[in-house]
């Protein structure tokens, strides 16, 4: 076993070995994704910002075990610089409960449960029990309805043609489903729950007005995830309260030289000075081409930051501190004003209720517009691949066990009360019952 947590950055050299030059485009100087195509080392700037997400990430993640361990962070620092561990020193130290074989946990499970040994464990897989409706369970939702639509993966405008991907956000898929809660009178408020690391800009821009318009209308909380990065946060601008998690992370290609090395000929007949902006890849771009890619590219970031200083209510001068292409963390970001309050979907939930004149002690009903399709890769790849760690992977793997109504049923006053009083020494026990009580 092994502890660790780090950041790998991308770096360029590879696309130049084989006659690729990135014709990249750098708006404010934190914006470091076409780095990984343009430089072979960090800018001061993303280096910078990566030390402080992962002084962050690593800070949290000491926090979590010290208060879930008892155990003191200099001791917690020291354990995790020790390097690889057998499993009988971490049982000796204290750090996980015990070491078993699966064949041995049946049994004791079944001692637990007062079953024979030669008699079979009852289980259900947990798949089955997540799609059990609560009405099966003899439970019944509250009569006020809250609807969730889930925003997750990069963004895009329409869904290509040869996609067979679910994954990722479609603009006009996303605008329709929007459009259809604002004429309803179901829902008294509105979450969307964000995961993305943005993508295209103009889809961005029509799903924030269609954000807004909803907002004038009922009350629409943004939930952010995992990551809620320029398009993603984009989106979240146009809603009335923006609710994030402490760990929240809020070009063309000049393929000339390649065509070369492989006998590839591509002629272009064309109308308009610019035509070819988009479509010429085997040239790099003559000066005015370069002039007009960055002109837009600066007028998308200048809307970007204007739209989100009036959105939080700052002056441009103050939203420019603090944009630049940055990103923050979740707890970073409440204390610069980017967002509203800390916290998961529960927060937003009771956000959404008080937003909507609903008691907080009065049961709802949330209605899951859209089921989640999050793809991980896709969605770390928005920021370079950068930052993994087990809370995001163990997120994914519960995703389905917290969405599920049949398991929530299960776990109320149940589960959590054993993970509250538990003396957990297993960190991955520790990240599942910080993640579960952020909800």
């Amino acid at each position: 076993m092994s502890t660790k947590i780090h950041l790998d950055v991308q770096n360029a050299g590879v696309l130049e070995k084989v006659g690729v030059e990135p014709q990249v485009q750098r708006i404010g100087k934190y914006k470091s994704a076409g780095d990984q195509l343009t430089r072979k080392n960090m800018s001061e700037e993303n280096c910078e910002m990566l030390t402080t997400l992962l002084d962050n990430i690593y800070g949290n993640w000491l926090d979590i075990i010290s208060l879930t361990t008892g155990k003191k962070r200099e001791d917690i620092e020291n354990f995790i610089n020790e390097g690889v561990f057998q499993v009988e020193k971490l049982k000796e130290d204290g750090w996980i409960t015990n070491i078993k074989y699966d064949d041995e946990v049946t049994l004791e499970l079944k001692e637990r449960l007062g079953l024979q040994k030669d008699k079979n464990l009852p289980t259900v897989d947990y798949r089955k029990y997540s799609r059990v409706r609560k009405w099966t369970l003899g439970l019944s939702g509250g009569k006020d309805q809250i609807a969730v639509i889930r925003a997750s993966g990069s963004i895009s405008r329409v869904r290509g043609p040869f996609s067979v991907s679910s994954s990722g956000i479609i603009a006009e898929q996303f605008i329709e489903k929007i459009r259809s809660v604002r004429e309803s009178k179901r829902y008294k408020a509105v979450i969307i729950r964000i995961d993305s690391p943005g993508g295209d800009a103009l889809a961005s821009d029509l799903m924030w007005r269609e954000i807004q318009l909803l907002a004038a209308s009922k009350p629409v909380i943004a939930s952010m995830a995992d990551v809620a990065a320029s398009g993603g946060y984009y989106m979240a601008m146009a809603a009335g309260t923006i609710v994030a998690e402490n760990l929240t992370l809020t070009g063309k290609f000049n393929l000339g030289e390649l065509y070369e090395k492989i006998g590839f000929n591509k002629e272009i007949i064309s109308r308009g000075r610019f035509a070819e902006l988009t479509a010429a890849e085997q040239r790099p771009f003559r000066p005015d081409e370069a002039e007009l890619f960055a002109k837009s590219a600066q007028n998308a970031y200048q809307q970007f930051r204007d739209k989100a200083a009036f959105s939080r209510s700052m002056t441009v001068d103050k939203m420019e501190e603090v944009a630049q292409g940055r990103v923050w963390t979740g707890k970073d970001a409440a204390s610069r004003g980017l967002v509203d309050a800390i916290g998961g979907i529960s927060r937003a939930v009771a956000i959404a209720k008080k937003k909507a004149s609903i008691p907080q002690d009065r049961q709802v009903t949330l209605v899951e517009l859209s089921r989640p399709s999050p793809s991980l890769p896709e969605i770390l790849s928005g920021i370079g691949n950068s930052l993994v760690g087990v809370d995001t992977t163990l997120k994914e793997l519960l995703g389905d066990l917290i969405s599920s109504e049949g398991i929530q049923a299960r776990m109320d006053g149940i589960t959590f009360q054993k993970l509250e009083g538990a003396s957990y020494g297993n960190p991955f026990l520790n990240v599942i019952k910080d993640y579960l009580s952020s909800l």
